[in-house]
């Protein structure tokens, strides 16, 4: 089935449901706003630094940390109203490693309620479960 739209043709497999529900346009918003979040939070966080102390690099280490220990110490670090410009950094890292994390959330839910499919439900879910082992278990 092609469906013409102005000049644009678009291509529609046999039996396709439509669902009204454009999960492109989503995920592009999801990406866009997680980089686009990521950027102005380091951009911040380093500019902030450079003037701060006339170094543009900041050094230090993540290493034996997971994700959820790294966001953790910098929940704590917003909680007690010490802003620094490590943190904005920090949260720019946080938020670009989340960005596909949330994009394979929100494409699991996506197949589970909006086009009721479970085959593709069970493949987003695997791939979402081993998304949150390298991020939060290991």
């Amino acid at each position: 089935m092609i469906a013409l739209e102005g000049t644009t043709a678009r291509h529609e497999p046999a039996g396709a449901k439509t669902t009204g529900f454009d999960m492109e346009a989503l995920v592009g918003f999801i990406l866009l706003i997680g980089v686009l979040l990521s950027m102005a939070l380091i951009a911040i966080g380093v500019v902030w630094h450079w003037l701060a102390t006339g170094q543009i690099g900041l050094q230090y280490s993540m290493s034996g940390m997971n994700l959820f220990g790294f966001v953790l110490a910098d929940m704590r670090q917003i909680f007690s109203g010490a802003f620094r410009p490590r943190l904005f950094v920090n949260l720019g890292i946080a938020v670009l490693m989340l960005t596909p994390y949330v994009r394979v959330f929100a494409s699991m839910l996506f197949f589970a309620f909006v086009e009721r499919n479970p085959k593709y439900t069970i493949f987003t879910a695997f791939v979402f479960s081993v998304l949150t082992y390298s991020l939060f278990l290991r």
